[in-house]
């Protein structure tokens, strides 16, 4: 009598092993993966509640509170010689970060045009300033911006003159700029080695000149990785304290400094709190004013694509 295929896998299903498992409903994985990420960020989150929401609390109360409670410390801020300092800063900050977007725009591209070999010589070189300490940067910068210097023999061979650099605005973004580079660099490179670059061929194959097809088809989708790299050097660039403070001078003092001066010299913890503050909220805004540019611009490329090609098979 011929067995039929239920009844042999009946016959070949050992009783022991009991019924199949049900396979896992979608949402129950999803509620897994969300657990498992929760715990992967209970370190970082407890990490940033220690060492910056509490004593971000702590500079909140030592500035409503210390010498007298109110709001006399935020009052001085506006009333004082802090508002040029912050303006300086500022606008120090920015010119940093476009002068690193100048210089590490191109550097970028050549990184993701150049052969493998040369690409990991630009990368060492752009990651050799992570591997010597900051402190010693900045002091070889005074030695070369230094009167008698190598960059003012330098100008001087070049028919310039004298040039002076050490304790200039000019040469604390020189200083500044070196340090942040690799800041600029890296996010560019990430995002243009992901840009396809038929685009551009597919531009200047219509007819699109050369510089208009960077302009209107490179550039735009470089644009995460500059934004992103301005973000950074801003940021990093507001709290300066080493560099403006040996290559540059007191009377271009920035507001790091202006807050170790509160500190160490007046101490005056709840001024200088009220500045910590202050710093810290031009910090966010600069960061949200980046975030709504980045996504407003993203909005305007979806937009454009979709009224493009939304219409096409």
């Amino acid at each position: 009598m011929a067995v039929t295929e239920p009844a042999r896998a009946a016959a070949t299903t050992d009783p022991r092993d009991g019924p199949s498992a049900a396979p896992e409903p979608p949402a129950s994985r999803g509620n897994r993966r969300t657990l498992a990420a929760l715990l992967l960020a209970v370190p970082a989150a407890v990490w940033l509640l220690l060492y910056f929401v509490i004593p971000s609390v702590q500079l909140l109360l030592t500035s409503l509170t210390t010498p007298e409670p109110g709001l006399g410390n935020y009052t001085a801020i506006a009333d004082g010689a802090a508002v040029s300092i912050i303006v300086r800063t500022l606008v120090m900050a920015v010119v940093v970060a476009i002068v690193c977007a100048v210089i590490a725009y191109p550097y970028a591209y050549l990184m993701t045009i150049a052969t493998p070999r040369w690409r990991a010589i630009l990368l060492i070189l752009v990651l050799v300033p992570f591997w010597t300490s900051l402190l010693a940067r900045t002091f070889a910068w005074v030695v070369l911006l230094q009167d008698g210097g190598l960059v003012e023999k330098a100008f001087a061979a070049l028919g310039l003159g004298s040039v002076q650099l050490l304790g200039t605005p000019v040469g604390v973004t020189i200083a500044m700029a070196q340090v942040m580079l690799p800041f600029m660099v890296l996010p560019l490179y990430n995002t243009m080695r992901g840009i396809n670059r038929r685009l551009v061929d597919a531009a200047l194959s219509l007819g699109a000149h050369p510089v208009q097809a960077f302009l209107r088809v490179y550039l735009p989708l470089s644009f995460p990785g500059l934004a992103a790299g301005a973000t950074l050097v801003l940021v990093l660039s507001l709290g300066f304290y080493v560099t403006p403070a040996l290559v540059g001078s007191p009377q271009q003092s920035m507001l790091a400094q202006y807050i170790g001066v509160q500190v160490n010299e007046l101490v005056n913890f709840g001024g200088a709190g009220a500045l910590a503050l202050t710093l810290l909220i031009v910090t966010l805004l600069l960061l949200a004013a980046v975030q709504l540019l980045t996504r407003r611009r993203s909005g305007s490329q979806r937009s454009l694509t979709t009224s493009t090609f939304g219409g096409t098979a």
